[in-house]
């Protein structure tokens, strides 16, 4: 048996009761957001208060997806510890997870960069790529070394 299996189990389990948490999260802030995108476009423009609050929302729209794409790069990761160290019965099965996991992490990391609060060279938007990319290179090395 892989000594390290329940440590990697149970930060599986936590990513996954996180992530959970977040699309819940990322639901109800974007509800907000849109509220407040309609009020604004309903609105005469220029209430300096408004705007505030409506980039306030924006900026937690773009939070949790954020969030969601490191967790999908640490679930990738963990997924790919787990195939080249854990059983090699279930190798092909964490190749599967990373690769679920990688997707995961490239939806937010679209949602981050499509939010209207994110422009071009925020800082987010490059944290959230990063961990697209890192788990894609996860995903794939594991994906590469099952075939």
């Amino acid at each position: 048996m892989w000594d390290e299996a329940p440590g990697v189990a149970a930060q599986a389990q936590a990513i996954k009761e996180r992530a959970a948490a977040l699309a819940q999260a990322d639901a109800r802030a974007w509800e907000e957001a849109l509220a407040a995108l309609r009020d604004a476009a309903d609105g005469a423009g220029g209430d300096a208060g408004r705007d505030f609050e409506l980039e306030q929302k924006l900026e937690r729209a773009a939070a949790a997806p954020l969030e969601i794409a490191a967790l999908g790069a640490d679930a990738a990761a963990l997924a790919a510890l787990a195939g080249e160290r854990g059983d090699g019965t279930y190798r092909a099965d964490a190749a599967a997870a990373a690769a679920l996991a990688a997707g995961g992490a490239r939806a937010a990391a679209h949602l981050v960069q499509v939010n209207l609060g994110v422009r071009a060279g925020d800082a987010r938007l490059a944290r959230a790529r990063a961990s697209e990319q890192a788990a894609d290179e996860a995903a794939a090395h594991l994906l590469e070394t099952t075939r």
